[in-house]
């Protein structure tokens, strides 16, 4: 899932097939990206990223009045926003000319629209962090900036492995992580033997962010794979 910081960001899409925009801005529109703008043109692209200047710009390689690889060259004389490339032109030639270029991507059509979903939000995440986001639970907001849980009338101090915990699960919100991914995120890379550990920071964990740690709302046992973490952004 997206996270929603990224939604805002605004992407480009230049192609000169008119159903193929409209395809792509249907299938980020779905996904919640709510600043989208198109051309089809190279010449437009250009005014576009200079003018709207987006955070993003997916382009074609074949325009009618140039080609994609040019619009790069030239975009990079003023702008480093990232680029994914989306072409039928699937040669590795073509393919290393872009990443050499300066592209952070390439796919070839026809193409899954959740694999470009993942790409554009992988580019994103990569370029875009987010900055000690706040993170929202059921019964409280926990501050990754000062590591506090914040309630009604009370902040929480975490403790550096419960800071560890929520960031590893909040990174993963909404999907299992395993008990071994955990270990090895608050332990490094030799994480055998610290379940029991584990638990005990999941227990403590839970009395500051669950309003009933024995029916936890937020922090989700998930028997015999993991735990996940559920906040009200939606998973």
């Amino acid at each position: 899932m997206t996270p929603e910081y990224l939604k805002s960001k605004k992407i480009l899409l230049v192609d000169d097939e008119a159903q193929l925009l409209q395809m792509l801005q249907s299938i980020l529109s779905q996904e919640g990206y709510c600043q989208l703008a198109a051309a089809s043109t190279m010449k437009e692209g250009l005014l576009r990223c200079r003018e709207w200047k987006p955070d993003l710009a997916v382009l074609d390689v074949m325009l009618p009045d140039g080609d994609g690889f040019s619009l790069l060259e030239q975009l990079r004389t003023f702008s480093d926003i990232p680029v994914l490339f989306l072409t039928a032109r699937g040669e590795d030639e073509d393919k290393f000319r872009g990443l050499g270029l300066g592209a952070d991507d390439y796919m070839v059509k026809p193409f899954l629209p959740r694999e470009l979903l993942l790409r554009i939000g992988a580019i994103l995440r990569r370029c875009y962090k987010e900055e000690s986001p706040r993170i929202l639970l059921a019964d409280c907001q926990v501050d990754l900036q000062r590591a506090e849980v914040l309630r009604e009338t009370s902040a929480l101090p975490l403790t550096a492995k419960e800071y560890e915990l929520i960031s590893a699960l909040y990174r993963n919100a909404g999907r299992i992580v395993t008990i071994d991914m955990l270990c090895e995120a608050l332990w490094g890379e030799n994480p055998y033997g610290y379940e029991n550990s584990l638990m005990a920071h999941i227990r403590r964990l839970r009395e500051k962010i669950e309003a009933n740690p024995s029916r936890p709302v937020s922090l989700i046992t998930v028997k015999g794979l993991g735990y996940k973490l559920m906040t009200r952004e939606g998973n």
